[in-house]
């Protein structure tokens, strides 16, 4: 059966020696669809990003293009407008027809940490082909906040994939018929994905929206849960009954959805980074939603789709109700062992407006 790999898969893929590691697994390292990725042990900051090509290695271009390594063995400062490549401590030796993607962690997404993942010879980031040998490296530029991370920090996620899994737009319709995939009686469905609104409207009596990254902050240690005054980073941001946004280029929003998000336990869905038939903007870096999410059943009732917002070049109105992003839903080739939220450390199922993790409310 195609489709993406579940965590019983994934946990095999080690046995055969197709997933290698350099140290043994952390407990909770395998997702119920993806399996998050450490940092190795160095940093190595270049000039710019940069893509290998069809007739290089990253290790190649990286002799040219580093002006500077990191030792990350006891941690260490990542600094807002660089770009750094980090050697990751997972490497792959992918059978025949066995394709793999990545995405940042939904914490890393919300901390508008701009992650993707570079493999030798490749001509796409975060997209790795099938029957691909050899190592994973991680390009880390911090937007919003320094951060500081170590040998084993874990950024980012990566999803397997065998054969075609994605849903056309029939089955989408028919499985929401069936499930209710967002909560919305007249779903928008095109192009493979069914739409999400955005919520202008907030909670309390002035309506919280969403938040705003501040500038000129301290650090982030990305390994330690709230750990940070939330008010000492973010600035919320309040509708008082406006219902509408205007999003300034070169700040980061933290807002969601209005419609709850389902993903039934037999499927896996990913939001699009942006969508230019919608407006000029991104709204989302992290884009796996693993199988459960939102599911009754594991403790999801509720849950909606937190967005990580960005203005291209000019300022940009949201009203609330707006079309804002679409989800699109893929098989899985089977049940995962433990939903999202079903015991395996997830911190956003059942959630609202929430940020990221390392923050506590003031």
């Amino acid at each position: 059966m195609t489709g993406i790999l579940a965590d019983r898969a994934i946990g095999e893929l080690f046995g055969q020696e197709r997933l290698k590691a350099e140290a043994m697994l952390d407990h909770d390292q395998i997702q119920p669809a993806s399996l998050d990725l450490r940092l190795g042990s160095k940093a190595l900051r270049v000039r710019a990003s940069f893509m290998p090509g069809k007739n290089s290695r990253v290790a190649d271009k990286l002799e040219r293009l580093t002006l500077h390594e990191i030792d990350l063995s006891q941690g260490a400062v990542l600094e807002t407008g660089c770009v750094y490549i980090v050697p990751l401590m997972e490497s792959l030796d992918l059978p025949d027809g066995l394709s793999a993607s990545t995405n940042p962690k939904s914490s890393t997404g919300r901390l508008d940490i701009f992650t993707r993942v570079m493999v030798d010879y490749a001509q796409e980031f975060d997209k790795i082909p099938a029957g691909y040998k050899g190592p994973l490296y991680l390009e880390i530029s911090p937007r919003t906040f320094p951060i500081i991370v170590r040998r084993g920090s874990r950024l980012s996620q990566i999803r397997f994939r065998d054969g075609q899994a994605l849903l056309s737009d029939a089955e989408m319709l028919a499985l929401h018929e069936a499930e209710t995939l967002v909560a919305s009686e007249t779903p928008n469905i095109s192009g493979s994905g069914i739409a999400l609104s955005i919520d202008l409207k907030g909670t309390g009596p002035e309506g919280l929206v969403g938040y705003r990254g501040k500038h000129h902050t301290s650090v982030i240690d990305v390994d330690r849960k709230a750990a940070h005054d939330l008010l000492d980073f973010w600035e919320p941001l309040y509708s008082r009954g406006r219902n509408e946004l205007i999003l300034d280029p070169d700040e980061f929003y933290i807002l969601v959805s209005r419609e709850a998000v389902h993903v039934p336990p037999l499927y896996a869905a990913e939001m699009t980074p942006y969508d230019t038939l919608v407006g000029e903007f991104r709204v989302h870096y992290a884009g796996f939603f693993d199988p459960g999410f939102g599911h009754a059943a594991a403790g999801g009732s509720g849950s909606r789709a937190v967005l990580e917002v960005r203005s291209h070049e000019v300022p940009y109105i949201l009203e609330h109700g707006q079309i804002i992003g679409r989800l699109v839903y893929e098989r899985m080739t089977e049940r995962p062992q433990a939903l999202y939220g079903s015991g395996v450390g997830s911190n956003y199922q059942a959630q609202g407006l929430k940020l990221s993790k390392h923050f506590r409310l003031p």
